[in-house]
């Protein structure tokens, strides 16, 4: 409820933004413009860029050759979001890369980690390559979460000693000899020098996870307009970073396949970006004031949107000519979406379940609201709550309390079923192949009446294997073998 409000209230800004505008457009400006770095400084300044020859060349060859891997093994798909009510397929590809059972969630659609080879967990691949893929990631992980700790303290040191230049920041040289050493993200990270009263400061850069990104706009049949500048095609459209959390930093390592399309243009009298090249763009968010930035993007290009731009401004990624690959890792707020949540849900839940005696039937230990109400919004066992409030025992206060509160939660379990199954039907869904096609499961006709629930607390797994989906209740996989087909691409579930 909370997320469809807050959609409404983006339409309504945005409606009442482009009312404004008319058929003018907003000025934006790019390093060929004379106040580019003036309004940098001033209206974005926790906006870092890297250039690509700041970052070692090992490391550049190794991430640039895992995007090839994985693109190769067919790892990235188009993702099935929900945008004001509509499914649409997102024009970008992506995966998710990170920490074992990290889950991200964005425009409705959940997505769970491919995880990265991480100590104490034993991950079995279905090819080396993707392992060693993987393994470049979680390298450029821990090189970005060092870089993202170092911006940070540059910009409290600009807060308080005014230093008049933060967009540059010496980087240590040594961490080039650390890509050959051998560990975890946790060995890696627990090197760098974090004051022990600053926690805040690392929980906002130790990443767990890196959506990856490809897309090849000459491919692509069209691409939106953007509306309020006249940049051109966007891959992405205007957004703030979702399921983040608070104040963390996003970093994002950008690479265009620069020699397999058109070069940037030559002309010295361009005016506005290079359409040729891909750009990121920054705005304040619902401003008119303010003219936005377009910094263009090449091989190997890294930036860090810092504390809370995330928040007070919006972006989006300007398409050029050439295939592109981006990593863009995130502090993921893990605290509901992981597998270990999940089913420390359920068994929260069945505390509520009398179970004295195997001869007895089932029954519920409270009928209180609250008790009422925390285990129905974990899903557990509908019938049962049924069944106590017609004892006749019950309290007619307290039975009317609790069937107000019960009522309310199964009307918003309705609703989000009726959703998914929409999804599921939906044109946008019915265009992917049959083995990333999403479904409701298990499913029993109306007639049925022995199955008094069709939509009990499932997972639905999706893989990017020739077994196609996968359905399995929480923690439990149908078979090792398709275990290991997890790891071969993407997973997705929705819980209902």
């Amino acid at each position: 409820m909370k997320r469809r409000a807050g959609e409404r209230e983006k339409e309504l800004k945005k409606k009442k933004l482009l009312e404004e505008l008319g058929e003018n457009r907003l000025p934006y400006l790019t390093p060929a413009d004379a106040d580019f770095h003036q309004l940098w400084k001033t209206k974005y300044s926790k906006l870092i860029f890297r250039k690509s020859d700041m970052v070692p060349e090992e490391l550049h060859q190794m991430v640039q050759e895992s995007f090839l891997t994985l693109r190769e093994h067919n790892c990235f798909f188009q993702d099935l979001v929900r945008i004001k009510g509509k499914d649409f397929l997102t024009p970008v590809s992506r995966i998710l890369i990170g920490n074992p059972g990290c889950t991200y969630k964005y425009l409705n659609t959940r997505l769970f980690t491919v995880p990265w080879p991480t100590e104490g967990y034993d991950i079995k691949y279905c090819n080396p390559q993707i392992h060693d893929a993987c393994k470049a990631l979680m390298r450029l992980n821990d090189y970005l979460h060092i870089e993202a700790v170092k911006a940070l303290q540059a910009q409290n040191l600009f807060e308080t000693k005014e230093i008049k230049d933060t967009t540059v920041i010496d980087r240590e040289q040594s961490f080039a000899t650390s890509l050959t050493e051998q560990g975890s993200v946790s060995k890696v990270q627990s090197g760098v020098c974090v004051p022990e009263d600053d926690r805040s400061l690392k929980n906002r850069t130790s990443y767990n996870l890196t959506l990856l990104n490809y897309m090849d706009p000459l491919q692509m049949l069209y691409l939106k307009q953007e509306p309020y500048f006249g940049m051109g095609n966007m891959a992405v459209s205007w957004h703030h970073d979702e399921n983040l959390v608070e104040r963390s930093v996003v970093a994002v390592y950008s690479y265009s396949c620069e020699g397999s399309a058109i070069e940037e243009s030559n002309e010295q009298e361009l005016k506005g970006r290079d359409p040729a090249v891909w750009h990121v763009g920054l705005k304040v968010a619902w401003d008119i004031e303010t003219p936005g930035l377009a910094i263009p993007l090449h091989q190997g290009d890294i930036y860090l949107m810092l504390d809370d731009l995330n928040m007070t401004h919006q972006h989006c990624v300007l398409a050029g000519l050439s295939p592109r690959f981006s990593s863009t890792h995130r502090v993921a707020d893990s605290s509901r979406g992981t597998l270990e949540y999940i089913l420390g849900q359920c068994e929260l839940a069945l505390q509520n379940l009398q179970t004295d005696s195997d001869s007895m039937p089932l029954s519920l230990k409270s009928l209180e609201a609250a008790v009422v109400k925390q285990v129905e919004e974990i899903h557990n066992e509908t019938s049962l709550v049924l069944s106590e409030v017609r004892k006749e025992q019950q309290i007619e206060e307290q039975r009317n309390e609790t069937i107000s509160c019960f009522l309310l939660l199964l009307k918003e379990r309705q609703k989000l079923r009726k959703e998914w199954t929409a999804r599921c039907q939906s044109d946008a869904a019915e265009s992917l192949p049959e083995e990333q096609k999403p479904e409701c499961h298990p499913f029993w006709t109306d007639n049925d009446e022995s199955l008094h629930n069709p939509f009990p607390f499932w997972m639905s797994w999706k893989t990017a294997s020739n077994e196609g989906p996968v359905f399995a209740k929480p923690g439990c996989f149908r078979s090792m073998r398709t275990k290991v087909n997890f790891f071969q691409g993407r997973a997705r579930t929705e819980l209902r």
